[in-house]
């Protein structure tokens, strides 16, 4: 809820300072004019996400894994390459810190019922951003594309299982992302809030060494799935 908080402040922050500077009225003028006709620009994000596991069973469990979802934070570096007047291509390598809690059931014991996934991913996604007309100093557009993840918490080198409270996932995974945003010209650079959903492809959890393991047995494919919510400043 702090978090939130921040973000919430922030934003009324930047609607405050560009209302200051006009974005927002009738017949505003227009900050940085010609900067979208840059062939390549340069940028960098900072941000929040809040990641989810979509879990499949094998067989239909009693109880469903609970997932408890926490707050993480986000920061990296955007590259921008100009393709024609509304779509760009862009690559955006950035470092995202996630925690998950999932609970089982059927077990007596906290130690038991209870792990604990942190993550740290490095993705690289490929995007292309479609934007719509600028009218004065504002440009919202749609964003997707495919990335390649690395999580550098994945456990994945471990001997240890879930026997010895050990949660083991894949180091690499594929996703696809989509989400829109809005391009806000200030009076010297351009600031652009974006949210966006982050979906895994393929089956992150390596089983544990017992294949009837009440941890991992019953489980089909578990994929990350997400919310990012990014501020961007060119």
């Amino acid at each position: 809820m702090k978090k939130l908080l921040y973000i919430i402040l922030l934003l009324l922050s930047i609607t405050t300072y560009s209302q200051s500077k006009g974005i927002f009225s009738k017949n505003p003028i227009l900050n940085l004019e010609n900067f979208d006709k840059q062939r390549v620009h340069w940028g960098y994000f900072l941000g929040f996400n809040i990641y989810d596991f979509k879990i499949d069973y094998l067989d239909t469990p009693d109880v469903d894994i609970a997932v408890k979802r926490n707050t993480g934070f986000n920061v990296g570096l955007v590259g921008n390459l100009r393709l024609h007047e509304y779509i760009d291509l862009r690559f955006e390598p950035g470092l995202y810190y996630s925690q998950r809690n999932l609970t089982y059931s059927g077990f007596t014991k906290k130690l038991d019922a209870e792990r604990e996934v942190r993550s740290t991913y490095i993705d690289f996604p490929l995007l292309v951003k479609f934007s719509s007309l600028r009218t004065g100093n504002i440009r919202p557009y749609l964003v997707g594309g495919v990335s390649a993840t690395l999580n550098l918490a994945s456990n994945s080198k471990s001997i240890d299982d879930n026997y010895q409270q050990r949660f083991r996932v894949k180091p690499w995974t594929q996703n696809y992302q989509i989400g829109f945003g809005v391009d806000l010209y200030l009076e010297y650079f351009k600031f652009s809030p974006s949210i966006r959903g982050v979906f895994g492809l393929n089956d992150e959890l390596i089983r544990d060494n017992n294949p009837n393991s009440p941890w991992t047995g019953n489980i089909k494919s578990m994929q990350s799935r997400g919310i990012f919510v990014n501020f961007t400043f060119h």
